[in-house]
C-alpha cells in the first residue's frame, strides 16, 4: 500500500491523545513513505496529521473544494486539487487512494466513512477500510453496524471485513494484507 486516504476532524476534540495519536500515526505514514490522500485543511486533526507526514518526509496530497479553500489556511502539501463540489473531491480522493482510513471526526468524516463502506457494498471499489479507533471513539458506531445488521439492514462480511484497530502499526499492516472479497448486496 502507498497511497492512503485518510478522513478525519477539522477541530482536534476534547481528548488531548486524539491528536497525540494522529501525530504518531502520520509520523509513521511518514516514515513508510504511503502517500497521505486527504481533504486538503491545515486545521484540526486533518492539519496535525499533514503537517506530521511531510514533517517526517512523507508526501500529502490534499484534495479540497475551491468554497472551503477560500475560506481556510494552507500549508505547502507536495500537492493540492482545488476542486469545484464535495462530489469531485471525493471521487478524486477515492480514485487516487488504495485503502481508506477513518480517524476521530464529526459528521463529515463519519459521511465519508459511510459513503466507502456504501460503495465497497455495492461494487464500486473492494479496497481496504479500517478504522483508526482511538480512545474507542468508533465504538458506538460499530454497535450501529452491529444493530443494522440484528435488524436486516446490512450483512455481517460488511462488518467482518472492516478493519478497525486501536494499535496505528496493527491497522496499517492488517490494510496491506487485506484481501478484496466477493460481496453482493443483493445476493
Amino acid at each position: 500500500m502507498k497511497k492512503l486516504c485518510v478522513f478525519c476532524g477539522s477541530s482536534f476534540g476534547q481528548h488531548p491523545s486524539y491528536k497525540d495519536e494522529i501525530l504518531k500515526f502520520g509520523k509513521i505514514l511518514g516514515e513508510k513513505q504511503i502517500e497521505l490522500i486527504y481533504g486538503g485543511g491545515n486545521a484540526g486533526l486533518m492539519g496535525a496529521l499533514s503537517q506530521a507526514v511531510l514533517a517526517h518526509g512523507g508526501t500529502a496530497t490534499g484534495i479540497i473544494p475551491k468554497k472551503i479553500y477560500d475560506q481556510v489556511e494552507h500549508i505547502e502539501l507536495s500537492q493540492l486539487h482545488i476542486v469545484d463540489t464535495m462530489h469531485e473531491r471525493k471521487n478524486k480522493m477515492y480514485e487516487l487512494a488504495e485503502a481508506f482510513v477513518a480517524l476521530p471526526g464529526g459528521i463529515g468524516t463519519l459521511e465519508e466513512l459511510a459513503e466507502i463502506i456504501t460503495w465497497q457494498q455495492i461494487g464500486y471499489h473492494q479496497k481496504a477500510i479500517g478504522i483508526y479507533n482511538v480512545n474507542g471513539f468508533y465504538d458506538p458506531f460499530r454497535e450501529m453496524l452491529k444493530h443494522m445488521i440484528a435488524e436486516g439492514f446490512l450483512k455481517q462480511s460488511m462488518l467482518d471485513h472492516l478493519i478497525v484497530e486501536d494499535n496505528v502499526e496493527t491497522l496499517l499492516e492488517r490494510l496491506d494484507q487485506f484481501q478484496p472479497f466477493e460481496h453482493s448486496k443483493w445476493g
